[in-house]
């Protein structure tokens, strides 16, 4: 019997702002977003139109986008954001050039801030998700804008962005398998904290980490010799996580073996070549099995159905959504009641509160709280230096631009420091304002922003989240039951195994994921985490026995059970 009995999760205070180390690859989206926004920003400098960085800008942020993403798929990733924000803005600038009315530019915006949002998780885009949108479109709609402009500023900026593009590309011509290399070692780093200590935390990362690098390897294109050797380390990373599940040790494998492939992968060097894990080439062998079957069944046609699907009615997102249209028109009809002209901080400051959850969104409300804040002093204090010329405006907000790619890594807050000021300068590009009335106006909107966001993720209940772990959990059952039904079958080849274990691993992953979610969801039904525990039990025993059909590992059953 499920438990039904609701309870109120306490939501976070302590460790919010506590800092993390880099994300590994910090440098990329902070050098690319840089160089995205230098070239254009300082041509229209030469050429004494710095009044359009607006629309320069919102196609130089979509730089940020795919960096963890193979290249053949992060080009096909910013060129949807690229899109995507072209159709925002198209609709922001229009309706900028219709009316004056607040009130109806607060509805689009709240609106837009929905629909972004909506989208950005249901395709799971990644970081940083919707908030650009949100930035760039709100700014957009309290910006003068006549109907006439609207072509040559969505020229621009789809110019722009396209330079975007190359640049997010660029680096395929001389790293051509970095994405899938740094996915690989992230496995093996994963399987290798999990043989020190195969905990059930440290199993799922493992596996999230493995399947990862499984989804990177399939999604890169032509399996080249280095993408064949990544796909055998994997198999080794793999092996690990199998036979731990099985009898509940590392069964072998080496942690520091395993890190030390993993260094090598990162690097520019050879890809190690360990010899062959056992089931090597049946696992493999599955592997391309599935990519032909991709290939079959034209991934670019599944993905929109999967999309859809998402959207569709009983969508886990739409809540969310709902979340933010109610949040962001909140926030920008209070931000205007209280004597703000333009109050699309208030919309982005909420839109940009949502998180999977409650107790994630009010974390994220308390560190944009402290990082606009301190970044509104940030900017006082440098705002005298950026009016001494034009050509300082542009190159302190590049600075900002690198430095809050280069520090929200360690925390959202500690970005938001950088984000803060390099937003406001970007107004300056349009003609100076007085700078005590726009820093009592973002502060102000901050703190309208987050209280009505929170407010609003409050009042607006997400209870499909209890419903998603139960979906996932049916999930489960029927993912271990057809593994287990292939594995009793002596006539099941390879591709029958290889394609049974994946489906059982990703169903794993998404029910841990799922639980995740609705254990920081607000007044839920409380969890059946023994039924959880049960679950992810008996499919990693699955997972280890499918793995010993294949001939990954070679240790008896425990207890006889599969």
């Amino acid at each position: 019997m499920r438990p039904r009995k609701p309870s109120v999760h306490k939501l976070p205070v302590t460790g919010v702002l506590r800092l993390r180390s880099p994300a590994e690859t910090w440098y990329k989206p902070a050098l690319s977003v840089v160089v995205a926004s230098a070239v254009p920003n300082l041509l229209l400098y030469s050429l004494d139109r710095l009044d359009l960085v607006m629309y320069t800008m919102a196609g130089s942020l979509c730089a940020l986008y795919g960096h963890n993403l193979p290249y053949a798929r992060r080009a096909h990733t910013v060129l949807r954001v690229i899109l995507g924000m072209a159709a925002g803005l198209t609709v922001a600038l229009v309706a900028a050039s219709l009316t004056d009315s607040t009130a109806v530019l607060i509805a689009v915006g709240a609106l837009l801030a929905a629909v972004q949002k909506t989208f950005c998780d249901a395709s799971r885009l990644g970081p940083p998700g919707n908030v650009i949108f949100a930035f760039v479109t709100s700014a957009a709609l309290f910006a003068p804008q006549e109907l006439g402009q609207v072509p040559g500023h969505l020229v621009l900026m789809l110019t722009v962005g396209a330079f975007s593009w190359l640049v997010t590309a660029a680096p395929a011509l001389w790293h051509r398998e970095g994405p899938e290399r740094l996915a690989t070692a992230r496995a093996l780093d994963a399987a290798a904290a999990h043989a020190e200590d195969p905990g059930a935390r440290n199993r799922h990362a493992a596996a999230a980490a493995v399947q990862a690098a499984w989804q990177s390897l399939l999604a890169a294109g032509r399996p080249t010799p280095v993408r064949q050797e990544l796909e055998r380390l994997v198999v080794h990373a793999e092996r690990a996580l199998a036979t731990s599940a099985l009898d509940g040790r590392a069964g072998g494998a080496d942690p520091q073996e395993l890190r030390g492939w993993a260094v090598r992968t990162r690097g520019r060097g050879p890809v190690p070549c360990p010899p062959p894990a056992p089931g090597t080439v049946e696992q493999l062998f599955g592997i391309d099995a599935e990519r032909a079957g991709q290939r079959m069944r034209r991934g670019r046609r599944e993905a929109r159905r999967r999309l859809l699907r998402t959207l569709g009615p009983g969508s886990p997102v739409l809540p969310t959504a709902v979340r933010t249209l109610v949040g962001c028109a909140l926030a920008g009809c209070v931000s205007s009641a209280l004597g703000v002209g333009h109050p699309y901080w208030a919309i982005v400051t909420a839109a940009s509160v949502y998180q999977p959850n409650l107790s994630l969104s009010w974390s994220r409300a308390v560190q944009r709280t402290v990082g606009n804040l301190l970044g509104v002093l940030v900017f006082a204090a440098v705002i005298p230096l950026a009016r001494v010329s034009p050509l300082v405006l542009v190159l302190c907000v590049l600075c900002f631009n690198f430095a809050a790619e280069a520090l929200i890594t360690r925390n959202y807050w500690l970005g938001s420091v950088a984000v803060t000021p390099m937003a406001l300068l970007i107004l300056e590009f349009g003609g100076f304002q007085p700078a005590g009335e726009l820093v009592a106006d973002r502060a102000l909107d901050t703190l309208v922003g987050v209280a009505l966001g929170i407010l609003a993720a409050v009042a607006v209940t997400n209870r499909r989240a209890s419903g998603l772990v139960e979906r996932a959990l049916a999930a489960v059952r029927d993912a271990r039951e057809r593994a287990e039904r292939t594995v009793a079958d002596p006539a099941s080849g390879a591709p029958a195994l290889e394609a049974a274990r994946r489906r059982l691993t990703a169903s794993l992953v998404e029910l841990r994921d799922a639980s995740d979610v609705a254990s920081g969801e607000w007044w839920q039904r409380a969890l059946p985490e023994e039924e959880l525990l049960t679950a992810e039990q008996a499919g990693h025993r699955t997972l280890a026995a499918t793995a010993r059909r294949q001939g990954l590992i070679t240790l008896p059953p425990a207890n006889g059970a599969v």
